[in-house]
């Protein structure tokens, strides 16, 4: 054999080998991600829908839809992973260039993880989900045999139905914004415009759900914080919020009794008993918050708000940083590479301290969005209890959740969080290039977040205060009005 086929030859069986490399990193990664989400979801499913007592066919039903819920939640905590993924990759082999046990880290596997999430989002979003939804609703054909096939074989009818009016309304909804007239003549070009197109109109929703639940989020994590950490002496009082709770529970007991001990009183003791549990369940959680030492106490609760004020302040002096960069360079404006050229240079002006602080800053923010999506007025109903949700609204927490997740990494670039360009088909998005589009998203968030926050803090400045000096067991001023004279 020639030399020269030789090199040929070692030349392609080490593609062979770096693809199957990165075949196996990205199984292991994502089964990884598939085992913790299904114990995530294990925690917050109600079991009487999952068990044979009542019916053995919908309760393989509702596994089958768990499944594909829990294959859901795992995209969606990959796509959340995604861009911190790729900066901590950079800074490492920029740190460790010549290191051969980094050497499987490189721009191919990071490529295929994001062309991966991109697929595997957008194909739960569409059909995944939608069929998890449509089957457990279903119930077969009037006139078929009963079974899951006749089940699948209704959802896939209903799905196919829902494809074709989507596709209508995008080919509808395309030929009104161009005034192209192949456009409006043909669907030959499904697969390269009107699908991408889709995905543009999901992902331009998921980037507007970020902008309205990400600065009130941000504004509620304070409030979250102070719940589950102990406030210092002079902001809480546990001590009396502990004798009024045993009060409390003492007198439920006792009434409780007394409902049991005489049939002459009409009291409700199913609902008392709930009271009872939910009063002790009070208790215990103040007691364990009383046990804390000084130092959780008086050390712990100002730091994390110092913490939390100061991720939220420098996410808002980047954003108007950004801001002022939009005006004076077209580089700072988000675009789609194809190739990702890592090991290179850092993305941060400040290595990888500047590289830690984005990977920080962008959990902070998701976060953030997740908390302020689950406080909104609209949308608390969706917020799940622990193994007592039903699996409809286990279906609609996952496509929630993978719609703000998938949107993370454009929402981050968008804002300039990161210099992180998006790779593959996260950059085709069509309103990525318009100007008008990011400057006043980029103002929208700083202007909404700053509102949110100076709000936030001066009304708990202000309760605070009032609950320190006690001004709120004072009694409220009343004013007695004359009773006016009747004239002559």
């Amino acid at each position: 054999m020639a030399p020269a086929e030789q090199d040929a030859l070692a030349v392609r069986e080490q593609l062979f080998h770096e693809r199957v490399r990165e075949c196996i990193i990205c199984t292991l990664v994502f089964a990884s991600l598939y085992i913790l989400c299904h114990f995530i979801i294990t925690h917050f499913k109600k079991h009487t829908d999952f068990t044979a007592v009542h019916d053995d066919e919908d309760a393989a039903v509702n596994r089958i839809a768990l499944g594909l819920c829990t294959f859901t939640l795992a995209v969606a905590l990959g796509a959340v992973l995604l861009l911190p993924f790729s900066i901590i990759s950079n800074e490492v082999l920029l740190s460790f260039p010549q290191n051969y046990y980094i050497q499987w880290l490189n721009g191919s596997l990071v490529h295929g993880l994001w062309n991966l999430v991109f697929l595997f989002s957008n194909l739960s979003l569409v059909f995944l989900m939608p069929f998890a939804y449509f089957f457990t609703e279903s119930e077969g054909f009037a006139g078929s045999k009963k079974g899951i096939m006749a089940r699948v074989y209704e959802t896939s009818v209903v799905l196919l139905l829902l494809t074709l009016l989507v596709l209508g309304m995008v080919w509808v909804a395309s030929a009104i914004v161009s005034n192209d007239a192949a456009s409006r003549q043909s669907l030959y070009d499904l697969w390269e415009y009107y699908l991408p197109y889709l995905y543009s109109c999901i992902s331009l929703f998921g980037v507007l759900l970020l902008l309205l639940c990400t600065p009130f989020g941000l504004s509620t994590m304070f409030t979250v914080t102070g719940k589950l950490l102990v406030k210092p002496r002079l902001l809480e009082d546990l001590d009396e919020q502990l004798s009024c709770t045993r009060l409390e529970e003492a007198a439920v007991s006792r009434r409780i009794s007394s409902g049991k001990a005489s049939c002459w009183l009409n009291l409700n003791v199913e609902l008392l008993r709930e009271q009872f549990f939910a009063i002790r369940s009070k208790r215990r959680k103040l007691e364990l918050r009383h046990q804390a030492s000084p130092w959780q106490r008086n050390l712990g609760y100002p730091l994390a708000m110092l913490g939390l004020l100061a991720l939220t302040g420098i996410s808002v002096l980047i954003v108007c940083f950004h801001v002022l960069e939009l005006l004076l360079d077209d580089a700072a404006m988000p675009r789609g590479i194809q190739d990702a050229c890592l090991g290179q240079v850092s993305f941060s002006i400040f290595g990888s301290f500047g590289a830690a602080l984005q990977v920080v800053l962008i959990f902070y923010l998701m976060v953030s969005s997740v908390v302020g999506f689950y406080s909104s007025p609209l949308f608390t109903r969706l917020l799940p209890e622990r193994q007592d949700t039903p699996l409809t609204k286990i279906i609609g927490n996952c496509v929630s959740l993978l719609v703000l997740s998938s949107a993370l990494p454009v929402f981050s670039r968008t804002l300039g969080i990161t210099r992180f360009d998006l790779l593959g088909d996260f950059g085709r998005f069509n309103w990525l290039g318009n100007f008008y589009i990011v400057f006043l998203y980029n103002m929208g968030f700083a202007g909404l977040t700053t509102l949110c926050l100076v709000k936030k803090v001066s009304w708990a400045v202000q309760a605070e205060l009032i609950r320190a000096f006690g001004l709120h067991k004072l009694p409220l001023p009343v004013t007695r009005s004359r009773p006016r004279s009747k004239p002559c």
